[in-house]
Formats: structure tokens, sequence, C-alpha cells
């Protein structure tokens, strides 16, 4: 313990002489590693885990419709504030800059999607919903060039900086910037839990209840289903082939107000590809997240069945605003903490972050609602992002709504090799996207080349031998295909 003890206090003098960062981010770096040095316990006791009653992850089709009367919507929507995560970067799929400037669909960005529903929004019930982006020191520069295009949207749109904190050396526990890596390589975003605490810290909190804002809707800036309002039929993938749902997320909102819920995690059916989400648990008398790193090593295929944990996060988001500051002036927010070894330069360094999602457990009357897989559609890499811009998906009003002439309720799985990774050499290896209405799966690998117009049907495999351009032809149909090389068209 002693030894502890000494890392905090040498941890503070170096901290102290950061100058980069304020006094609250000095404070909450501080904090978070102490309780990581003190080893708070991260595994629950699984004989307590109970699977949560209707009461507490709330089937979506129970909620209440919303008032008919618009000037009651507007009144509920005025309560309401949008806040995108947006401090991740486009590197993994090759592109500069923030991800929410990649091209979605249509030569629009994730970005301009999330202004044009809002606008949409706002200007439907002549409410006032702003928008909040919360940037990363990664991505604020950019952020705040890209944002002037949408000065005459009809939305305010304000962004504030997540906290920016020092790698820590695994060695000695010494900040890295302390040891003259004062560039970007030397700091780290601590995770979307950090929303809370930025959020009060930049005075947009208190800002916003001023306004008379209650509640805030907070999404990754990826997940293209995470809409705050959708007034037209969505289709959407359930077991009972129902597929016509008028989906409202107002009706998420009006119950929250109307049973005091401070927190709402909006959850969806766990398919074979989600094995890894987090899931909702009651656990004590309380609702609460359990994540795959808190599962002991011999639950951990138990926790990965779609029977026994049915739903999955979506870090589709409600909170309360009031809540939010009730609990980050108690410094009551202690979340799981995530720790993520990292590299710099051959210096093994720690990085320490927190989760929003696990926040649930601190909210009164916290809850879930089990919403329909359309509100969870995040584009990752750019095998997300062939589905998106396919004839699967269409763009109405800034909303990326499904296709009714797919019968099947699962989307196709897709497998692009490493020639695919990067956005640029994804879009040049296809002339146009190809139609994959009826598609099953599709693996593609090696130097590969699509042309236009060509249809997909089925479970189509087209993997080129090394040193050979396959070369897809424009028009051709390929169903329950195998395809090695030109021989096989």
């Amino acid at each position: 313990m002693a030894t502890d003890t000494a890392k905090i206090s040498q941890l503070k003098s170096a901290v102290a002489n950061l100058d980069q960062i304020s006094e609250s981010e000095k404070t909450g770096f501080v904090n978070l590693v102490s309780r990581y040095l003190s080893g708070e316990a991260q595994q629950v006791e699984w004989s307590k885990i109970q699977t949560p009653t209707d009461e507490v992850v709330v089937p979506y089709d129970t909620l209440a419709p919303t008032p008919e009367d618009p000037e009651e919507t507007k009144k509920l929507l005025d309560k309401l504030v949008v806040l995108k995560l947006n401090g991740g970067l486009g590197t993994t799929m090759g592109c500069t800059g923030p991800k929410s400037v990649i091209e979605v669909r249509n030569g629009l960005t994730f970005l301009d999607l999330i202004v044009i529903q809002i606008e949409n929004l706002n200007k439907k019930y002549g409410c006032s919903v702003p928008l909040l982006l919360m940037n990363s020191f990664n991505t604020h520069d950019d952020t705040q060039k890209i944002i002037e295009k949408y000065s005459n949207s009809n939305i305010e749109i304000h962004t504030f900086n997540q906290s920016q904190y020092p790698r820590l050396v695994v060695d000695d526990f010494v900040p890295l910037p302390s040891k003259g890596h004062t560039d970007k390589d030397g700091w780290y975003p601590p995770g979307h839990g950090d929303v809370f605490p930025s959020l009060k810290n930049s005075g947009k909190l208190d800002a916003l209840l001023s306004q008379g804002k209650e509640y805030v809707f907070v999404a990754n800036s990826d997940n293209l289903g995470a809409i705050v309002d959708l007034s037209i039929l969505i289709l959407v993938p359930i077991v009972t082939f129902d597929f016509r749902v008028l989906v409202f997320a107002t009706e998420i909102l009006n119950h929250l107000i109307r049973n005091k819920n401070e927190y709402c995690m909006e959850v969806t059916p766990k398919t074979l590809a989600d094995v890894k989400g987090g899931t909702l648990i009651s656990y004590e008398g309380k609702v609460q997240l359990l994540e795959i790193a808190q599962v002991p090593d011999q639950h951990v295929n138990e926790f990965k069945s779609i029977e026994k944990f049915k739903i999955f996060n979506t870090n589709n988001l409600w909170v309360n605003l009031k809540a939010i500051k009730r609990l980050v002036e108690a410094d009551a927010l202690k979340m799981e903490i995530i720790p993520n070894p990292k590299e710099v330069d051959g210096v093994k360094v720690l990085q320490l972050e927190t989760a929003a999602g696990a926040a649930i457990k601190f909210f009164d009357h916290a809850i879930g609602i089990n919403v329909p897989r359309s509100r969870f559609l995040p584009v990752k890499a750019t095998s997300d992002l062939l589905l998106v811009q396919s004839d699967l998906y269409t763009l109405v009003d800034g909303f990326v709504i499904r296709n009714p002439a797919r019968t099947i309720p699962a989307n196709p799985s897709i497998d692009l090799g490493p020639e695919y990774k990067k956005v640029a050499n994804f879009l040049s290896r296809f002339k146009s996207i190809p139609s994959i209405i009826e598609l099953d799966s599709l693996k593609v690998a090696g130097d590969v080349w699509f042309g236009a117009g060509i249809t997909l049907k089925g479970k189509v495999s087209i993997v080129a031998k090394s040193g050979v351009k396959l070369e897809i032809p424009d028009g051709a149909v390929l169903q329950n295909k195998e395809i090695n090389g030109p021989e096989d068209l």
C-alpha cells in the first residue's frame, strides 16, 4: 500500500507541472489512477446475476404513444438535447480527420446526416433541439472548421472537448509528457464515460439547464440508427416477420419524463455478431451493465450465449441533465475502469478509460428499453459502408432506411480483405456498389475489382489467387458462387 501511496504522491507532483491541461483534468486524472491502484473489484459474483424484468428492460412496443397534439410534441422536444460522441478519428478506415466527416451516402457525411435530421425535426415541430458535439483534442480543430458550413442551418451547434489525460509509463507510473513526450502521442481521451464530467466542466451543462433542457440523448456519431425522430415507416427485422414498425424516439423521451427515469439505455436483441457486446443485468437490486471484461473466465461462453443474455447495449443513452449535475458534483460516478495498454516509441504505456453505459447503476429509476434493431446501424469498417451504400438502404430526409424488398430479417454478412480496408481503396474497387437485396454472405479477398450493375445473391465467395487480378464484369449476376479465377465466372 505504501508503494501505491508513493506512486500517487509522485504522480500528483508530476501532473501539477503539466501546463497543457486544466485543474479539473488534473484532478480527474489523479482520482482515476488512485481508483485503479486501489484495485476496485471489476468482476461480478456470477450467482447474484438476475435477468432483468420487463419493468427494468421495457419492451419498446409497450411504450405509450407520443401525444397526437403537435404542440405537446413540441413541448416534449424542447426539453431535449442531442449529443454525439465525436472524438474518434477515421484512421482505421484510412481517413484523416474526425470519423464523422467520412462520406456515408450520396456525398453526405455522418455529420451532414445528423444535421439534416435535427434540422428537419426542428422545422417539422417548430422546436429547438440543439446539437452538441463532444470532441477530443484529436478532432477539435478540424470539427470547428467543418461546422462553419452549417452556420445557416436551422440548428444550434455547440462543441466542447472531453478531457485530455496523460498516458502513464508502466515502469514507473510517471506521465509520458513529463518525460518529454509533449506532442499528441503523450496524451489520450479517457473514453466516453468522460462525457458526464466534461459536460459539467465545460459549462455546457449549466447553460442547457438554464434554457429549460431536461434530457440529453447521447449516441456515437457513426451509428446511423441513433436518430431522435422517425415519422416514416421503418423496416425492422423482428422474429415475427412484421417488418413495418413506426418508430418515434419521442416515445422514449415521453416515457422517461412520465416515469422520472434518470437514465435509459437502448438495448436490442443480440445476434451471433454481437456476442461480445455488453448486456444489462439486475444485480443487488440495481440495473447494471455487464461487460465481457468483468466476466469470470469460466463463464465467458455463457455470457456469449444468445439464449441467456439476449440483449446488448447500443450505446444510445438518454440521461437526465439535473441528475448528471448532481452526480458529477458529488463525484459519485465511479464507473468500472478499462485499462488499455499501448506502446509509444517502444515505451509501454497505460491509458485508463471508462464507458458511459457503465454509469447506469448510479442513476435513480434507471431502465433499459428493448428497441428495434434499426436503431443500431454502426459503420465501423468498409464492410458496413458497403451495406449502407447498397440498395439494401435508401436515404430519406437524412435518415438511412432499410429497403422493404429485403425479406430476410438479418443483414448479409460481409467479409472484405485488407485490400478494401481503406475507404479510398474500397471505393476505387467498385465501379458501383452491387445489388445485395438477396445476398446472405459475401467474402472477398485478393486483387478483386467490381464492374457496374453487378447483382450478388445467396452465398458468394470471391478469393483471387496470389498475383492474379480478378475483374467481375459489368452486369454479372452471381448466385451461390465460389470464384477463385476468371475461369469460374
